[in-house]
């Protein structure tokens, strides 16, 4: 972030629990704020009412107060052993995200995605038993008796010689056969393209292109740069939002800087591109100049 040397130094300052920083509390709170929908921190100040820590605060913890007209009007931390202790609006540095019409909390990100993981947890589950049946078949002997006692016995002796790797003797015309039961590949409907269908839904609900997690596929140069630009959008409204909240709660400035643009690098390439405004008749040819 850029700041005057006052807020600088006010900023340098801040301790949260001992061992933050003003920028490890900020990067705690934008991560609270989209798992829970809100996040807390007490401001402390000293006596002449200058801040001096933002520490924060657990969001589970934490009851949102209002009045009949949704105006909040304070907040109450519920402690481990049950004491309760009260804060003033002013006492306690609270960003809602996604809030809706006059809700007085946000919403969570998980909320949207909650069925996607879910989907997509379930599927990985169902694949790791498939390729898991490809390396260690399941094993199913027929053997010449009908007692639970000795059949049992007989499982525990191979579930123990398959857990350690070892060979088993059995007497002659006890087992009369072993069938390997494994799942062939395309034996049944391949998981894959639906792993791949619900890692992009989440990816697209999320907003946050796969070339920012560095796994893009399929492509190019100029598609890339578009994904990269919308991105940078999003982030740039979070920062926005923060330097907001900050300034109204706070009564701090800060500017946040976005850490790498190419809305120049998309500008040199818009102009290095053929179009109306550069294409000249000479000698009665077309002649395109594209630099």
């Amino acid at each position: 972030y850029k700041a005057s040397e006052d807020v600088k130094k006010t900023l340098d300052n801040i301790k949260g629990n001992g061992k933050d920083t003003f920028n490890t509390i900020l990067q705690n709170l934008v991560r609270t704020y989209t798992i829970c929908g809100d996040s807390f921190a007490e401001i402390i100040k000293d006596q002449s009412g200058s801040l001096i820590n933002l520490k924060p605060i657990n969001s589970s913890s934490m009851t949102i107060k209002s009045n009949e007209m949704g105006i909040i009007t304070g907040y109450k931390q519920t402690l481990l052993d049950g004491k309760t202790i009260n804060f003033k609006p002013d006492e306690i540095f609270h960003l809602s995200w996604n809030r809706l019409g006059d809700e007085i909390h946000g919403i969570s990100t998980i909320e949207k995605l909650e069925t996607t993981i879910k989907y997509y947890q379930q599927a990985k589950d169902d694949l790791s038993i498939v390729f898991h049946r490809y390396v260690k078949p399941l094993l199913v002997f027929s053997v010449d008796t009908d007692d639970t006692g000795e059949i049992a016995t007989f499982k525990a002796k191979v579930d123990k010689t398959v857990e350690l790797g070892e060979n088993m003797i059995v007497p002659k015309d006890t087992v009369s056969s072993i069938e390997r039961i494994s799942i062939p590949q395309f034996s049944t409907l391949d998981p894959l393209p639906w792993v791949d269908v619900l890692q992009k839904e989440f990816i697209t609900a999320e907003g946050v292109p796969m070339v920012i997690l560095g796994y893009g596929k399929d492509n190019t140069e100029a598609s890339s740069k578009i994904e990269y630009l919308a991105f940078q959008q999003m982030i740039e409204w979070n920062q926005l939002f923060l330097e907001q909240q900050i300034k109204a709660q706070l009564d701090i400035e800060v500017e946040f800087e976005f850490p790498a643009s190419l809305e120049p690098d998309l500008q040199s390439d818009e102009n290095k591109s053929p179009n109306a405004n550069n294409m000249e008749m000479k000698n009665g040819r077309t002649n395109t100049n594209t630099d």
